[in-house]
């Protein structure tokens, strides 16, 4: 097997600082020493090791954000964003695990909590909580506010009743953000948050999704029959839960982005080390002009999707508008890591196709891009509306 020791040709002119070049090389080597050795067992198992999410937690990738009064590292977002590309880079399903916690969870708890709901759960989320995000149902996807999942006040709390489909980190996580209707004839206005512990009556998590790709993060179905919410544990109001949802989805559409860049990545590091080494008709097929061309183009197609990503996270940083940047990034991403990782298994010929070498699983991990925290379609969608407006 082949591993990802290349370094990259080009690197982008986005100027890191000193403490965020740190950052993403404690990162980069916490990858590659402790997840690399790990991937192909947990991808054919299904699963996430318990030992590596501990590690998780106690490198501080979980909490990036979370002020230090809290436990967290106190980082930015652009953090964040430089841990999900680091760990992309050797594992896609690590990646999303973080990503999740920090850019939807996490920030939305930052962002909406009132000071009791940050006291009791960011501690945890620093420490030792997976966390998951709760949106999509059998009947809602890109029509993510078709919500069938209903919330009734009784007896002074919330009475939860419906299905959650696709929920990444399910298996794992303590603490879910589930969305629901207060009052379905609403419409969106209807659509609350609600902080959903794991051990609350009437929850449950059901079954996992064997999948294409990221296997080893779970994505599992949720039960709600009658489940018990405490009236303090909505997130921000109800009836707000819409802003919540689309707000916190337009800043993990960055994440996602990163995620596939550092998938491309990966496969453009393999498909140059690969090139190198191997030989046909007397000489390494790096040396052949169609192969180069294969190379530079996939070379060209990373830096563009990095600096889409890095832009985004600049402006969404700064608190300026970033709607339309998020949506490129995570369009032009997705593509660039079906197509990098597609080339990457080509130039390794038939080995490529095979298990002894890593970029099968990329291959099957970037499908994913295309579809999650919104589809390609709906991304293009987006940046016409802001074209147009």
């Amino acid at each position: 097997m082949l591993n990802a020791v290349a370094e990259p040709a080009v690197r982008p002119l986005t100027v890191l600082s000193d403490e965020e070049k740190m950052f993403r090389d404690t990162v980069r080597r916490f990858a590659r020493e402790r997840i690399a050795p790990h991937v192909r067992e947990m991808d054919e198992q299904h699963a996430f090791r318990q030992d590596l999410l501990k590690q998780l937690f106690d490198l501080g990738l979980m909490g990036i954000e979370i002020p230090e009064e809290y436990g967290g590292q106190g980082g930015t977002f652009f953090q964040a964003i430089l841990a999900i590309e680091e760990l992309a880079a050797v594992d896609p399903s690590a990646s999303v695990i973080v990503d999740v916690q920090n850019t939807l969870v996490n920030n939305a708890l930052l962002r909406w909590g009132n000071p009791e709901q940050k006291k009791k759960y960011l501690p945890g989320l620093s420490s030792a909580m997976t966390a998951s995000y709760a949106l999509s149902e059998a009947g809602s996807g890109s029509d993510a506010f078709a919500l069938a999942t209903q919330a009734k006040e009784v007896d002074g709390a919330w009475a939860l009743n419906g299905r959650k489909l696709w929920i990444t980190n399910a298996a794992e996580a303590g603490l879910f953000l589930l969305f629901a209707t207060i009052n379905p004839q609403a419409g969106y206005r209807g659509i609350t948050c609600f902080l959903v512990e794991r051990g609350m009556p009437g929850f449950a998590v059901g079954r996992r999704e064997e999948k294409l790709g990221i296997r080893a993060s779970s994505t599992c179905e949720l039960i709600l029959d009658n489940c018990r919410v405490p009236k303090e544990n909505v997130l921000g109001e109800p009836g707000k839960g819409y802003k919540i949802a689309i707000e916190t989805l337009n800043e993990g559409r960055i994440g996602i982005g990163a995620q596939m860049t550092g998938l491309a990545h990966a496969a453009l590091d393999h498909a140059i080390a690969y090139a190198r080494q191997r030989k046909q008709f007397g000489k390494a097929i790096a040396e052949f002009q169609g192969v180069q061309f294969d190379l530079a183009r996939m070379a060209t197609d990373v830096e563009s999707a990095r600096l889409l990503v890095y832009n985004a996270a600049r402006l969404r940083q700064a608190g300026a508008p970033f709607l339309t940047e998020a949506a490129m990034a995570k369009y032009h991403a997705s593509q660039i890591a079906e197509n990098v990782a597609s080339r990457a298994v080509e130039i390794l010929g038939g080995v490529g196709f095979t298990k002894d070498y890593p970029v099968e699983k990329l291959y099957r991990d970037a499908k994913i891009g295309r579809i999650y925290e919104g589809t390609s379609n709906m991304q293009m969608s987006t940046i016409a509306k802001q074209l147009l407006s």
